[in-house]
């Protein structure tokens, strides 16, 4: 255990500082979480939400993302009515031959898709079935987190906006300065998003997070028309409620046009609203996930798919953070990978 008492101001209420401060002040540490809004009114509003942990083989932070789903299995078992919805998936491509799989993962014949997606016209020769997966309300989520984190001591400052990492006369992490006054801490966690490079350029830490737009779009549609996560070239695509679908697509006119022609009784599908998120992209894609050598008391969170990983890189953060253990699996994110 860590000697000096651990204080950690989390910056940004997305899923993956909820996720951050949930699971570090359940670790024990003193946690204050700030944001300039609402949890999860960034870009977490604006995710498809899809997690799985199939097909994941290759990459720094494979190990943290095969376990994503037993991850948010145990956050749901530790907070009672979080918004999952265990569906599976099912992916296709119009033409070419059947993948390899991977792990979670089994190719089924059109007959079995039928089954798993009965308004399909026209089911696929053949489809990638993963049946562990699922997918989440990412707000819903993130208001359990917060939620969680208050019932574990958490400080929770909500509409104060962070403008700069306070560091004391040695250089080291004091805390952070909002618009109503400073924070105290002795390690600020960066979990917020594209507003993360520029917190970091105020140091002097280059954080290479790019903003990567991504379109989702809501639709009016008949109950059940679509029962799992369906994965197509032309949509991510699952049904939220009776009444309403969402798709993560280019186009919405060619998205609607598509949701049309692929699922019977959707004639009457309409498009309801269209929202344009902006994601951290790392530049190679993998999570920045750890301490900052340069500026000792400084750590980062900042990852792709955020709402995938959050509840296993909180686990992990928090590790780190409340117990002083350096975690093998995050030891492939690192910022000084670049």
């Amino acid at each position: 255990m860590s000697s000096a008492p651990v204080h950690v101001v989390v910056v940004g209420a997305g899923i993956v500082g909820a996720s951050v401060a949930y699971h570090a002040a359940r670790a024990g540490a003193a946690v204050t979480l700030v944001d300039a809004g609402r949890p999860g009114a960034g870009v977490t509003a604006d995710s498809f939400a899809w997690i799985g942990a199939s097909g994941v083989i290759t990459g720094p932070a494979a190990r943290i993302r095969a376990t994503a789903t037993e991850e948010y299995r145990r956050v749901e078992a530790e907070l009672p009515g979080l918004p999952v919805t265990w569906s599976g998936s099912l992916s296709w491509r119009a033409e070419g031959s059947a993948p390899e799989v991977g792990p979670g993962q089994e190719i089924v014949d059109a007959a079995t898709v039928v089954t798993l997606e009965p308004n399909l016209r026209q089911p696929p020769e053949w489809a990638v079935w993963a049946p562990g997966d699922g997918a989440v309300d990412a707000v819903g989520v993130t208001g359990r987190l917060v939620a969680g984190a208050r019932d574990h001591g958490a400080r929770v400052c909500l509409n104060t906006a962070v403008t700069a990492v306070r560091r004391d006369a040695a250089g080291r992490v004091a805390g952070v300065e909002t618009a109503v006054g400073p924070l105290a801490g002795t390690t600020v966690v960066l979990a917020a998003g594209v507003a993360t490079a520029a917190l970091g350029a105020s140091l002097g830490v280059r954080v290479p997070v790019e903003p990567s737009p991504c379109p989702l779009l809501r639709f009016r549609a008949p109950a059940g028309l679509v029962r799992t996560v369906v994965n197509t070239e032309d949509f991510d695509l699952r049904q939220v409620a009776e009444d309403r679908l969402i798709a993560a697509a280019d186009s919405p006119e060619q998205a609607l046009s598509a949701v049309r022609s692929t699922f019977r009784g959707a004639e009457g599908v309409e498009l309801l609203s269209t929202r344009l998120g902006v994601r951290p992209m790392p530049v190679d894609g993998e999570p920045i996930v750890g301490p900052v050598a340069d500026v000792p008391g400084l750590y980062l969170a900042v990852m792709h798919s955020a709402v995938t990983l959050a509840p296993a890189v909180g686990r992990l953060v928090a590790r780190e953070l409340a117990d002083g253990i350096a975690e093998p699996a995050l030891s492939g994110c690192r910022l000084d990978r670049f």
